[in-house]
């Protein structure tokens, strides 16, 4: 069985939105990570070292993986690769790379920018309409990869009054026992780093700055939904909600929601998110009890307890809700910077055509989540591309057919492959003498050709 990398992948996504930095979006790592994967065995010497670097594990193990992703695709996440090359390009030099690519993945000519178009939209759902990069004379090799989902959720959310997802009202900040409100998360071990704790100055309580921009937001259902709080190494303790989808053919999607305090940088946050990821899909990893927790309002949400009748094996029962807001997010990403690998797969297949590459690498992506369930697409595309010629010096004509000059209608003729009789035959000759202005019907498009 082949072995998925799990952790390569995570630290890939690491590089990936630590580029992105902290701004509202979405990209799918596992995206771009697949195109490096197909590339890598093309590599070789250096450049081969240096994609296993950037993808974790060796080419070898990086291809078995993309191909027992691609070739067994996930019922509700449609997936496709494709290698494309430019007309004219010797087959011989590619064959041994593309007699190694997953069954799966299309080769061919390179397609126009409609083809290019068409076949981002039949992979993503229709939800990408444009493939990220534009083709041009430069264009030697092209890789793509598509990845989509549309579910709806095993049980719908709920909808609540955006002043859910506010902090409380100041009668609800006291603990029950009369003392002072706690944060949640304040001096629990790594949190401390991060200033938890830190957001009550600012009044960043747990979505705070949301709530007076929202009519509606999204609660969790009583049943269906699984919520917790997790401890995670630099994002300290952090609120986790999962919702599943509609499963089909036996296989399934969880959404992961993750949260930490305000202060705590993104990319720690996502980097707990992947951590969690493997195995909350089937469980709760990392939870802490609530009675570990202190009482009253924090960055996560607000801890209260009460007396209640439970048939709970200690007498302490815990339970979650989780209130989110929906989102969308559109979004296009260059993926030339250095430790994304794209810049490796250039040199890589340039060195399998025998000429000196450049590459190009972007990725387009979207995704909406809502009260009935997600969707999401992301294309990523990589060309290699003919080195720039060197600097020099340019002229340019313009060349004005203002005084009396010749003209001949010449016939071609390769009927049969070859020069026939007409090649090359002047059939008409003048002497432009008296020139005229346009006539009413070189002033606009013509219906039809002549």
């Amino acid at each position: 069985m082949t072995t998925i990398p799990y952790d390569p992948l995570a630290r890939y996504a690491a590089r990936l939105h630590a580029d992105l930095g902290d701004r509202h979006h979405v990209a799918s790592p596992l995206g771009a990570w697949l195109l490096l994967a197909l590339a890598a065995p093309a590599a070789t010497g250096a450049v081969r070292d240096e994609l296993a670097g950037v993808l974790g594990v060796d080419s070898e193990s990086a291809a078995a993986a993309a191909a027992a992703l691609l070739d067994r695709p996930h019922p509700l996440v449609p997936s496709a690769t494709a290698v494309w090359h430019r007309p004219g390009t010797d087959p011989d030099r590619l064959a041994g790379w593309w007699d190694g690519l997953p069954r799966s993945t299309t080769t061919g000519p390179m397609p126009d920018r409609t083809g290019l178009d068409a076949w981002a939209r039949e992979h993503t759902l229709g939800l990408i309409d444009r493939f990220p990069l534009t083709v041009s004379p430069r264009v030697l090799l092209a890789l793509a990869s598509a990845l989509a989902t549309r579910i709806s959720w095993a049980t719908p959310f709920d909808l609540v009054p955006g002043a859910a997802l506010g902090p409380d009202a100041p009668r609800d900040t006291a603990r029950p026992d009369g003392g002072p409100a706690h944060r949640p998360g304040t001096g629990h071990g790594p949190g401390q780093e991060h200033g938890h704790g830190a957001g009550q100055e600012h009044g960043h309580g747990a979505g705070g700055g949301w709530a007076g921009r929202l009519a509606r937001v999204l609660r969790s259902p009583e049943h269906g939904h699984r919520a917790w709080i997790a401890a995670t190494g630099p994002a300290g303790d952090v609120a986790v909600h999962a919702a599943a989808a509609v499963e089909r053919d036996g296989a399934g999607l969880v959404v992961l929601s993750v949260l930490a305090d305000p202060a705590v940088p993104a990319a720690d946050v996502l980097a707990a998110g992947y951590a969690l990821a493997g195995a909350a899909v089937d469980g709760e990893p990392a939870r802490r009890s609530l009675f570990d927790l202190p009482l009253g309002p924090g960055p996560l949400g607000t801890l209260r307890e009460e007396p209640v009748r439970t048939a709970a094996r200690d007498g302490r029962e815990e339970r979650h809700r989780a209130v989110l807001p929906c989102w969308s997010a559109r979004d296009e990403h260059d993926l030339t910077a250095p430790g994304l690998g794209f810049a490796a797969v250039g040199r890589a297949l340039g060195g399998l055509l025998g000429v000196d590459a450049g590459v190009e690498a972007r990725q387009t992506t979207v995704a909406h989540y809502g009260r009935y369930g997600f969707e999401a697409a992301a294309v990523t595309g990589a060309f290699a591309l003919t080195s720039l010629p060197p600097e020099g010096v340019r002229r340019s004509a313009e060349l004005r057919f203002g005084h009396p000059y010749a003209v001949l209608a010449v016939a071609t003729d390769r009927r049969d492959g070859e020069p026939g009789p007409w090649h090359g035959l002047p059939v008409f000759s003048a002497w432009v003498a008296e020139p005229r202005e346009p006539v009413d019907s070189d002033l606009v498009d013509p219906v039809e050709s002549w």
